[in-house]
């Protein structure tokens, strides 16, 4: 199922988009964002007063953290999970009250490959070992560590591979179960995926690795097996690292090939981040740095697509939208700031937001 790519001033921030079956009321959505808050993968009341608030706040749709699709592939024991029935409940009622508000629920599935079995960030965030909760071994596509500081990993040999994607596929089984209505891939950030994408951490001889068509291939098997469970109706989008910001990385017109390989394979839009692959890499941030890549993806592989990274105001955001660099946006720490960014901006804008009822007296003009 492809969808239309809108044309440059058909559409702005507070434009519903329909993509598949589901409705987004407007083009915001909650980036997701780690927590470290969990235990043994359990979601809990902070991921529901955090998530839930930005549903109450107006965002179009409202993405759990990178959920770990298998224990190892967390980034730290406090990661959320999706890798046992058990996790569901608590997630069928985020879910449940995110809906009731208007706002589409969503999952990112993630493993983190090399990037696992650290300590919180407010903790170091460094390598844990196995007496302090990490373990051993974490996987990556090759025996690389991503620092001088981190954990070698050991290679996943083809079998390893195919437990990953079948987890994949559970995990989005799980994740139909709890009630979301949005699958995310997470394919960046230096995580396994994007490790195999990337030839700077994939040094592999076997099919997986070498050519561009076998390093994409472990993220093509993974989109096959959560179509295969995920309901034809429902959105399923990829995060990827549109470039490594080095010499000999993956690049962005690495980029625009791999979304034309998942368009047809069911992918609805790409999301779009950068980097992460190795540690100390001078990226030239700045307001909405990111939103050319989106751009460059969207027009050339017509793919649908996010802009993320360092949007803060209601008039940048609504300017990706209505220039078609994106089809939509992603906040992350604008929303940790300000649950009610998006009510605001409608204000800002002079469009229709979706305030709650029970809010309504504090709504201006």
């Amino acid at each position: 199922m492809t969808q239309s790519i809108a044309t440059p001033g058909s559409a702005h921030l507070f434009s519903p988009l329909e993509i598949r079956e589901v409705s987004f009321r407007n083009r915001i959505g909650v980036s997701p964002m780690c927590e470290y808050s969990s235990v043994d993968g359990f979601a809990n009341d902070w991921h529901f007063v955090h998530l839930g608030s930005r549903a109450v706040g107006g965002a179009a749709m409202v993405m759990t953290e990178a959920s770990a699709v298998l224990p190892e592939g967390r980034i730290s024991p406090q990661d959320l999970g999706v890798y046992m029935d058990d996790h569901i409940p608590m997630l069928s009622r985020i879910f449940r009250f995110i809906e009731e508000q208007g706002a589409a629920p969503g999952m990112q599935l993630a493993h983190a490959g090399r990037k696992a079995s650290t300590a919180q960030p407010w903790n170091g965030g460094g390598a844990l070992n196995e007496s302090e909760g990490g373990w051993r071994p974490i996987w990556a596509p090759s025996a690389i560590a991503f620092s001088a500081t981190s954990i070698a990993p050991e290679p996943l040999d083809e079998a390893g591979i195919a437990r990953v994607t079948q987890a994949f596929g559970e995990a989005a089984k799980r994740v139909r179960e709890a009630g979301a209505k949005v699958i995310e891939i997470h394919a960046a950030h230096g995580y396994l995926l994007h490790e195999f994408l990337s030839p700077l951490s994939n040094t592999r001889s076997d099919c997986y690795g070498g050519s561009f068509e076998n390093r994409t291939r472990i993220l093509r098997e993974v989109v096959q097996a959560i179509r295969q469970t995920w309901p034809g109706s429902f959105p399923l989008f990829v995060r990827i690292s549109a470039t490594d910001w080095v010499e000999g990385g993956w690049t962005i017109q690495d980029s625009v090939s791999l979304a034309k390989q998942l368009g047809p394979l069911g992918v609805d839009l790409i999301d779009c981040s950068s980097g992460g692959a190795v540690p100390n890499i001078s990226i030239p941030a700045g307001p909405g740095y990111q939103a050319p890549f989106a751009e460059k993806i969207r027009k050339e592989a017509g793919v649908q697509t996010a802009a993320v990274g360092m949007i803060t105001t209601p008039e940048q955001a609504d300017c990706i939208v209505r220039t078609g660099q994106a089809d939509m946006v992603f906040l992350a720490r604008e929303l940790l700031r300000d649950p009610y960014f998006p009510l605001r901006a409608a204000d800002e804008l002079k469009q229709s937001g979706p305030w709650p009822k029970q809010y309504l007296r504090a709504k201006r003009g």
